[in-house]
């Protein structure tokens, strides 16, 4: 994956993260550098390439049993 590597952990998630950012410009945000491309798609990987979005995991899932229904 080279350059993706230092920034996101996968191809999978960095397919995630693109979609989710080329969303947000969709809807609006401005854009975190400088635009290249009038496509969002494209813009949403340079930005994450380039390291100017920061992403993580989200909190851990509750542990296993805890919420569940007793029987």
């Amino acid at each position: 994956m080279g350059i993706i590597d230092q920034h996101v952990d996968s191809k999978f998630r960095f397919v995630l993260l693109s979609a989710q950012r080329a969303e947000q410009l969709l809807r609006g945000a401005p854009p975190r550098g400088e635009v290249r491309s009038p496509k969002v798609a494209r813009t949403a990987m340079e930005e994450l390439i380039t390291g100017q979005i920061d992403w993580d995991y989200g909190p851990r899932p509750s542990e296993a049993g805890e919420g569940a229904e007793e029987e």
